[in-house]
């Protein structure tokens, strides 16, 4: 079995929309069914075979600290003032020369097996970097209503997803580029714009393709990056306004009331 260590970033601080309905000073710690929000991350990831060690990349006192179900796998390091900063702490912390996963802590509906499954395809491909993207037809079954970013490629209509397997050394070697690239990770324009005015008439017109995306990436940043197509639609499913928080708050409510109901129906002595 292949086995992965995880970086997950928790050091964002909540001064965006999400302030209207948690004055929580992280958006880490924004409660959730009476839990941190990261929590159901560290939840999800602990639970996957293939991840050996999670790194939490946290200021200090930013969430009480529980060990819970995290089988012994969580550790933490100190956050940084940036994203970039954030991850490169948490790579340095595991000191791994091998492929890290790249976890946000603000997607709570995450389960095991959404991680697993995107950590086993990446296996299918060579390449420095794997970036999950999800059909809007699938996320539209599951989530229907709920608002993403959308890119239209010859291949379907697709969304981001919020995790990233990564080359340590590729990442060393590259920060500039790649910061420059996340900046306009949820801005397909943007990213167009990046790959030239060939590939802006192509996205326009509905026919620019993975492959080429892939291509064109690898010649102007000079390492390989790769799209993999995710069939759950919780790897996209973040937390960054508020309808995104109430969609989590009544999900993960939902759930933890229907595992308490179970307990009680499992002590409820026989007739």
């Amino acid at each position: 079995m292949i086995q992965v260590d995880a970086v997950v970033l928790a050091g964002a601080r909540n001064t965006g929309r999400l302030r209207e309905m948690d004055e929580s000073f992280y958006e880490a710690s924004i409660e959730i069914a009476g839990r941190p929000m990261v929590y159901y991350v560290l939840d999800a990831l602990a639970a996957v075979p293939e991840i050996r060690r999670i790194m939490v990349v946290a200021p200090p006192g930013a969430f009480p600290y529980d060990q819970g179900s995290w089988q012994g796998k969580v550790s933490f390091t100190r956050a940084g003032e940036s994203l970039l900063d954030n991850i490169r702490r948490g790579i340095d912390a595991l000191d791994t020369g091998e492929k890290v996963l790249v976890v946000t802590s603000d997607i709570p509906l995450i389960n095991p097996g959404a991680v697993s499954d995107f950590i086993l395809r990446c296996q299918g491909r060579e390449a420095d970097i794997y970036y999950p993207i999800i059909s809007r037809d699938v996320n539209d079954h599951e989530f229907p209503g709920v608002k993403r970013t959308y890119f239209r490629l010859r291949e379907g209509v697709f969304t981001g997803g919020n995790m990233a397997l990564v080359s340590p050394s590729v990442f060393q070697a590259y920060q500039p580029m790649i910061e420059h690239a996340i900046s306009m990770r949820k801005n397909p324009w943007k990213l167009s714009r990046l790959l030239g005015l060939r590939f802006i008439v192509k996205f326009m017109f509905k026919q620019l393709s993975i492959g080429e995306i892939e291509s064109r990436v690898e010649d102007i940043l000079q390492f390989r990056g790769v799209g993999v197509i995710s069939p759950y639609p919780q790897v996209g499913i973040d937390v960054d306004k508020p309808s995104d928080l109430q969609l989590a708050r009544q999900m993960l409510e939902a759930m933890d009331s229907h595992s308490e109901d179970s307990m009680k129906c499992t002590d409820l002595p026989y007739h």
